[in-house]
């Protein structure tokens, strides 16, 4: 085999984006862009959520970090507002209030008003109050007024005195006394014309102490029928200046009530509300009272409730809770809540100060962001959602039954630890949820939550990664430009930009595709305009943005260099030159946050006679993950089944990543532990100046596999700085083609020789460029050639085979003739 044909050529290594085909000099001569780049399918998907409006159409849009989910939600959503898209483009808004409920105080009731009418109705109600005090006490000092009362109270004292009058006439005939006070009434037998006193009485023979007191006992009763004369004469005069102040009240309050009623009267909650405001106005007369009242000309009312209990304020009823305003509102709202608290999203109920002897009351409820974006859409962050206590089970509650009302936190986290709570009415919800979030969250929900998909019904999943044609060079360039406008940046050259595209294609691992990770890719071009302006550029140009991208790698490349300087100190041991039997160096990729690098293994192979088979020593230990358990397993299957058909297996195989010391996964190294056991059992060496990386099947073929770019430039980077590099090479994957986007100082040092890859399909490809000798292919007979990789491999098994055969007769007639 040629194994010059394997070999990667300039041209092979990396897609670059021609400046000239641009059609631009300069980022100023672009039209910003207006639209999405690359994500038909999850715009038309949030088309289709956006347009419907039955229950449980809400949309969970998911996408990597920086691919623009909260772009695309926020323009696709103003846009829906802008457009009148869908069903909910018939949109009326409203206010809601919370009000005084007269039946049940601890259950406040809710008021839905037009949107505007609300805080009409509510200044409305405010100065309705103060009108009643400001005129009440007026029309209580009216002299008409105090003359009526003198003349009822007058009327009722002339009545008493006679019946007073009347019952101590009758007393004095018996030669008693009587006195009516405070502490009741006082029968006392008279000495002449004075009442006799206690020693006179006592000095009384006891028959005449006796007759007194009989005396006294029959008046007392009689005075019965004076005593409830006495509290019919005080509740006629009580009930009539009552029904004097009542007609006072009536006549003052009469013309502001109706021009209430006849303006915010129109539904049956609002005019029932009123009716029974005008009922509490007129049964409590005495708050508006001046004689009786403070500054303010409102008296504090005594309810009859047990003293334990605390007293309300008597004017609470007239206070309104403006507790959805959309007076300033014409179109639905898009409401974004960046900290989706449990208060935040659902409402809440404030409670007073700790020293204010107050319960709470309807005017304490404070609206959420939900019941704020009723009739319109509320954005939210998945993982923001479900971090946060409780949150998450009661927003699939309110979308599925589409009420809300707002709730003590305290009772939902310690029920029945605080004993004045609220439960006030429920309010009707009409909104439409945008929730996003990572694949892999929506893929958790999907899969462990049964309510998910009744509540969210529609997924716009945004891609990573788009096509690169015409069409989207220009669409990247006018996103350059975007950029350059809205963050005022110094415009990009049409080589800036080439730079740009190519570190998007570099993004994905592609030579056919780019990155839609916008977000990552601004950042870039903000620090490639930095490098110009520190450079004193007027335009960004290719060096600038390959500047950055050195800067971004130096940031973060302290463990990737820690692990290079231990490789080149022999603390970890890597040979980079020579040949050994059974040694290959493995290529891995380790991640750390924003940065991925990758780093030269070496893998050995020890094969002798036995039973075992492959006994990878990492799985042994439990120093593995499943996939490459797996990978290891294939191993099994093609050594079995091209060297051991009509032979036993008779052979065990110990694998290692030498100073390995944490979990591995993954299959990568499958086709890099295959040649280092081919090498032990055909007893050849491999060169150590070429690492390896890829996956194979049970036939062998090699098998794509991640970050190849980053294996390839830790390959290079160890060479470089350990001096070795003329003549190394990588072996991939030749399926890992299109994803080659290597470095610029890699890509050159391939152009000069100094430098090579090989891109194989299988594994006799690759053992061929490992050790110099040809892999054998089978003949008609079904045997390998002598002096072949494979035929080498194949004449070491039998020997095992044989070996052991012998070995077993020999054990077996030792045994037979010792018994």
């Amino acid at each position: 085999m040629d194994v010059e044909k394997l070999r990667v050529t300039r041209e092979m290594a990396r897609w670059t984006c021609d400046p000239e085909a641009l059609g631009f000099d300069s980022t100023d001569e672009l039209q910003p862009i207006d639209s999405f780049i690359g994500q038909r399918r999850a715009v038309k998907a949030l088309e289709f959520g956006l347009g419907l409006d039955s229950p449980g159409y809400n949309i969970f849009v998911t996408g990597l970090t920086g691919t623009g989910k909260s772009t695309v939600i926020r323009t696709h959503l103003a846009g829906a507002v802008s457009n009148g898209q869908g069903s909910r483009s018939a949109y009326e808004a409203f206010d809601w209030c919370y009000v005084y409920n007269f039946d049940q105080p601890d259950q406040p009731a809710a008021l839905k008003c037009p949107a505007g009418d609300g805080r009409k109705f509510t200044d409305a109600v405010d100065e309705l109050r103060n009108t009643l005090n400001r005129e009440l006490p007026e029309a209580f000092d009216d002299d008409a007024y105090k003359v009526e009362i003198r003349r009822i109270n007058e009327h009722a004292f002339e009545q008493r005195n006679e019946r007073i009058t009347e019952a101590d006439r009758v007393a004095r005939e018996q030669s008693f006394s009587v006195h009516f006070g405070p502490a009741g009434i006082a029968v006392v037998p008279m000495q002449g014309d004075e009442p006799m006193d206690q020693a006179a009485f006592s000095d009384m023979p006891e028959e005449e102490q006796e007759r007194v007191n009989e005396a006294r006992r029959r008046i007392l009763s009689a005075l019965d029928q004076t005593m409830d004369e006495l509290r019919t004469i005080e509740e006629s005069r009580v009930k009539a200046v009552n029904e004097v102040d009542r007609q006072v009240v009536a006549n003052v309050v009469k013309t502001p009530f109706e021009a209430i009623d006849e303006q915010f009267g129109k539904t049956d909650e609002a005019k029932s509300f009123l009716g029974s405001l005008l009922v509490h106005t007129l049964e409590n007369i005495s708050s508006f009272r001046s004689d009786d009242s403070d500054s303010q000309g409102m008296l504090s009312l005594q309810l009859s409730m047990p003293a334990s209990q605390i007293q309300r304020d008597p004017m609470l009823p007239f206070k309104l809770n403006l507790f959805v305003d959309n007076a300033n509102v014409s179109e639905r709202q898009i409401v974004v809540e960046e900290n989706p608290t449990y208060a935040h999203l659902f409402g809440r109920i404030e409670r007073p100060p700790t020293l204010e002897a107050r319960p709470t009351d309807h005017t304490m409820l404070k609206a959420g962001s939900l019941v704020r974006a009723s009739g319109g859409y509320l954005v939210l962050e998945a993982r923001d959602v479900l971090t946060q206590p409780a949150v998450w089970p009661a927003l699939k509650r309110v979308l599925r039954e589409r009420e809300i009302r707002p709730e003590d936190p305290a009772d939902i986290f310690a029920p029945g630890f605080f004993s004045q709570a609220l439960r006030p009415a429920a309010i009707p919800i009409d909104v439409k949820v945008v929730m996003s979030g990572e694949p892999e969250l929506y893929s958790a929900l999907a899969r462990f939550d049964p309510d998910f998909w009744q509540v969210f019904k529609v997924r716009a999943d945004l891609d990573s990664q788009t096509d690169i044609t015409p069409e989207r060079l220009r669409e990247y360039s006018r996103f350059v430009s975007s950029m350059c406008s809205d963050a005022s940046l110094s415009p990009f050259s049409s080589g800036g930009v080439s730079a740009v595209i190519e570190h998007a294609a570099r993004m994905v691992d592609s030579q056919t595709k780019l990155s839609t990770r916008f977000g990552l890719l601004a950042d870039l071009v903000v620090e490639a305009a930095e490098q110009a302006a520190v450079a004193g550029s007027k335009t960004v140009e290719a060096s600038h943005v390959r500047t950055a991208l050195e800067g971004r790698i130096e940031r973060s490349a302290r463990i990737a260099d820690a692990i290079r300087e231990m490789m080149l100190e022999g603390t970890l041991i890597v040979d980079l030159d020579g040949e050994q039997i059974g040694q290959v160096n493995g290529l891995s990729v380790y991640g750390d946050g924003d940065v991925v690098f990758g780093r030269p293994s070496k893998i050995t192979a020890r094969s002798f006679m036995g039973m075992q088979g492959v006994v990878n020593v990492e799985r042994e230990v439990e120093l593995t993950g499943q996939t490459h358990d797996k990978g290891v397993l294939i191993l099994s299957g093609y050594i079995g089944a091209n060297f051991a058909v009509d032979t036993p297996l008779s052979v065990n195989i110990s694998i290692v990543f030498e100073q390995s010391y944490g979990m591995i996964d993954g299959d990568s190294a499958s086709s890099t532990e295959l040649y280092a056991i081919l090498s032990s059992l055909a007893g050849l060496p491999i060169k150590q100046n070429i690492a390896v990386t890829g996956s194979i099947n049970q036939f062998g073929d090699i098998q794509p596999i991640g970050g190849v770019n980053e294996k390839i430039e830790g390959f290079f980077d160890l060479c470089s700085a350990a001096g070795k590099l003329n003549g190394a090479g990588v072996i991939i994957p030749a399926r890992n083609m299109s994803n080659l986007m290597l470095r610029s100082d890699v890509v050159e040092a391939i152009d000069a020789g100094t430098f090579s890859i090989y891109a194989v399909e299988h594994i006799n490809q690759g053992i061929e460029v490992l050790t110099g000798v040809g892999a054998g292919e089978r003949d008609a007979t079904g045997e390998f050639p002598e002096n072949t990789v494979n035929g080498m491999v194949r004449n070491r098994l039998r020997e095992f085979a044989v070996g052991l055969r012998d070995f077993g007769s020999a054990k077996n007639g030792n045994s037979n003739g010792s018994d």
